[in-house]
C-alpha cells in the first residue's frame, strides 16, 4: 500500500518497522559506571545516556566544528538511538510495547562557535520519525557541552511512552 507520498505505508508495530526498514539492532549499551541503562515507571521507559558505540568502541570520536561535520555528528545521532531501541528491546523484552517517543535530549561536544545543533539531532529524529511515524511527534532538547564521557561526539537520552506489561493468566489449580 502506498501512502499519499508515493512511499510505502509505515507498518503497525515497531518491530515491524524496523524490520521494513532493514535495520539490525547492534548490541544493548552497557553501563560505564554504577547505574542502569533503563528504568521504566507508569507508562514511560527512561534511557540513560546512550553513546555511538558499535563493537564495543566509539563508531565516532572528536568535536562537532572543529574535526567532525553535521553529516558525522548525523550518523553519530544515528548510531546511539539504535543502541537507545536496542536497550530498550532489552528492557521490555520486544520493541512492541513502545508507543511513541516523547523526548529526545541529544548532547553534543562541540566547539564554541558551532550552530549546527539541530541538524546534527536530525540524525536522532530522522530515525525515531522512520519507526514511529510523523504523527506520534517528540519534543527534543539539544545543546553543546565542552566534553563528553570517553571522548564521545554526542550522547542521545530518550523518554518512550510504552504499552503496560500484559499480566499473564495464573493457572488454575485442579484439585484431585
Amino acid at each position: 500500500m502506498l501512502a499519499p507520498s508515493g512511499n510505502k505505508s509505515v507498518a503497525r508495530s515497531p518491530s515491524a518497522r524496523v524490520s521494513e526498514l532493514g535495520i539490525v539492532l547492534p548490541a544493548p549499551p552497557t553501563p560505564l559506571g554504577n547505574y542502569v541503562e533503563s528504568s521504566d515507571t507508569g507508562s514511560l521507559l527512561f534511557l540513560s545516556g546512550i553513546l555511538p558505540v558499535a563493537d564495543g568502541k566509539l563508531a565516532i570520536s572528536g568535536r562537532l566544528g572543529e574535526n567532525l561535520s553535521v553529516k558525522q555528528g548525523q550518523e553519530a545521532a544515528r548510531i546511539a538511538s539504535l543502541k537507545a531501541l536496542a536497550a530498550a528491546k532489552q528492557h521490555l523484552g520486544t520493541l512492541d510495547r513502545l508507543n511513541k517517543l516523547v523526548k529526545l535530549t541529544v548532547l553534543m561536544a562541540t566547539t564554541e562557535q558551532f550552530v549546527d545543533h539541530a541538524p546534527v539531532a536530525d540524525g536522532a529524529s530522522d530515525l525515531f520519525v522512520q519507526i514511529f511515524g510523523p504523527k506520534t511527534g517528540h519534543v527534543r532538547l539539544v545543546y553543546g557541552v565542552q566534553s563528553l564521557p570517553i571522548g564521545a561526539p554526542l550522547i542521545v537520552e530518550v523518554i518512550f511512552e510504552i504499552e503496560p506489561a500484559r499480566e499473564s493468566t495464573p493457572k488454575q489449580q485442579t484439585v484431585t
